[in-house]
């Protein structure tokens, strides 16, 4: 058995020290199928999903059983768990130049700033660059753009 959340000191993808890790191979089948199920609650439809290798692969493929293949729904980007949002990112960029389409994202978690174009199903607090800790509040998401 693999625990979901681990104290444990690692580097993230992005290059950071941390001291505790969200194991996402800790998951099964099941679960992910799941946490498809929520995320197709939220989300708009989509043309088809594009997974974030490693983390967001497995999901990607169980989403795309929900695309719509309609040019004019957006492009969808997933992964697991996104901590600085720059995978996300950069991810984007380089398929924006090939596809010029509106693009959305959702992650399961975030323990970090979350682009305003992606979802997260589960959002943590964390620390911003000066220390401060910044909390979440429900905010409509239309109000933001």
């Amino acid at each position: 058995v693999i625990d979901l959340f681990q104290k444990i000191d690692f580097k993230s993808h992005s290059g950071l020290d941390l001291t505790w890790k969200i194991e996402m191979d800790a998951l099964t089948p099941n679960e992910w199928e799941c946490i498809a199920h929520m995320i197709m609650e939220l989300s708009r439809p989509f043309q088809r999903v594009i997974g974030i290798p490693r983390g967001g692969t497995f999901l990607g493929k169980i989403l795309n059983k929900h695309s719509t293949g309609k040019s004019t729904d957006p492009i969808c980007i997933v992964d697991d768990v996104l901590t600085t949002g720059e995978s996300m990112i950069d991810f984007k960029r380089k398929n924006e130049w090939r596809e010029p389409t509106e693009y959305i994202g959702w992650v399961v978690f975030a323990r970090g700033p979350v682009p305003i174009w992606v979802d997260a199903l589960f959002r943590m607090p964390y620390r911003d660059s000066d220390g401060q800790v910044m909390s979440l509040m429900g905010i409509k998401k239309d109000h933001w753009s």
